[in-house]
């Protein structure tokens, strides 16, 4: 299924590039700005069996959207730049802001050295309990529990199950089933944590994942020293907000901006909402952004910034460079807004 979408969506991209219909569309559909997001950046890896590969884009692939974005006088802003526009409901150059979720030590080493190279700022949404190593990004830590295996043992519900990994496309479909699995739990913790026991079974150090891949406070001062760099909050934990209670949401939102602001001496102002899918973040979670003061919130649905999202600052979309499909002739599309229109069947706002 997954890899019927991604065909989908490469063929999408490809028959806009290539007819032009993108430049029919950017007029009514390219806003006025984007917020892109971002995971990794790093060398490409091998290897047929990656399922984590859309949170991970090349050095190239970076460079190519930077250079793109500056040929095309896309002016690359703060979110605090972004933020005075839209209330000043200014016009003129179209923009861009850049968003890396979760605060990987990649984003110091490879993606900063790029960013200087184009003079250009962004902000790094970061999870407490990550900088912390005590978080656990199950994701990561599944793909490494079915790679390296011919068979791995779980268990989700029915007892204790033989589950054959042998071929990448049978990792694949283990992948996907058991992602699913995880992200259809009421409890996300107890699914974490159910990633972790499967890891353990197998030999692999879950908890550990966290500490190997993100900066730690210590890294994360010196990296916000930058002064292109900005530091945003992600919750405490890396959770579903819309899985918890209300209090909770607020204390995982509130919570990290504190944890941030003091380990590092900063104001953080900006918030990303793990997930921020539909189901994942909605009204109520918009709302508690708007209750604590955030200056602006960003979702995963995919968008273009537009002059009416001056109404829903804790609503923003987000404009995904997806490591599946990172070819430089895609650029112009979706920078056009014609790719997100396609998927938001033209609407221009997705807010409620």
């Amino acid at each position: 299924m997954k890899r019927l979408r991604d065909r989908i969506i490469r063929t999408g991209l490809d028959t806009l590039a290539l007819s032009g219909l993108h430049h029919l569309l950017r007029p009514p559909f390219g806003g006025i700005g984007a917020v892109f997001m971002l995971h990794h950046v790093r060398p490409a890896r091998s290897g047929a069996f990656q399922p984590n590969r859309l949170l991970e884009v090349t050095p190239e692939f970076l460079r190519a959207t930077l250079a793109y974005l500056r040929a095309e006088n896309i002016e690359i802003v703060t979110l605090g730049e972004m933020r005075r526009r839209l209330d000043a409901r200014a016009t003129g150059r179209r923009f861009a802001c850049f968003t890396f979720d979760d605060g990987y030590r990649d984003n110091r080493d490879v993606a900063l050295p790029l960013m200087r190279e184009f003079a250009a700022p962004f902000t790094v949404y970061v999870a407490p309990d990550f900088a912390e190593g005590r978080g656990r990004l199950w994701w990561v830590a599944l793909e490494r529990l079915i790679a390296g295996r011919d068979e791995i043992t779980v268990d989700i519900g029915e007892g204790t199950e033989r589950i054959t990994t042998r071929s990448p496309a049978e990792k694949e479909a283990a992948f996907a089933r058991l992602n699913a699995w995880v992200v259809a739990q009421p409890d996300d913790r107890r699914a974490s944590a159910a990633v972790g026991q499967w890891c353990a079974r197998h030999g692999i150090d879950a908890d550990a994942i966290s500490g190997e891949l993100c900066m730690t406070w210590p890294e994360l001062r010196d990296f916000a020293a930058d002064p292109l760099v900005e530091i945003g909050a992600h919750t405490n934990s890396h959770c579903n907000l819309a899985k918890q209670s209300e209090a909770l949401a607020r204390e995982e939102m509130l919570g990290s901006r504190q944890r941030i602001e003091q380990a590092l001496g900063r104001t953080v102002t900006h918030f990303a909402y793990p997930y921020g899918y539909r189901s994942a973040a909605g009204g109520r979670e918009f709302a508690l952004a708007r209750e604590l003061g955030f200056a602006s919130a960003v979702t995963t649905r995919p968008g273009m910034i537009f002059a009416e999202h001056a109404a829903y600052l804790t609503a923003l979309p987000r404009l995904s460079l997806n490591g599946n499909y990172q070819k430089p002739r895609y650029l112009p599309v979706l920078a056009s807004g014609a790719a997100t229109a396609l998927w938001n069947g033209f609407r221009r706002l997705d807010v409620s």
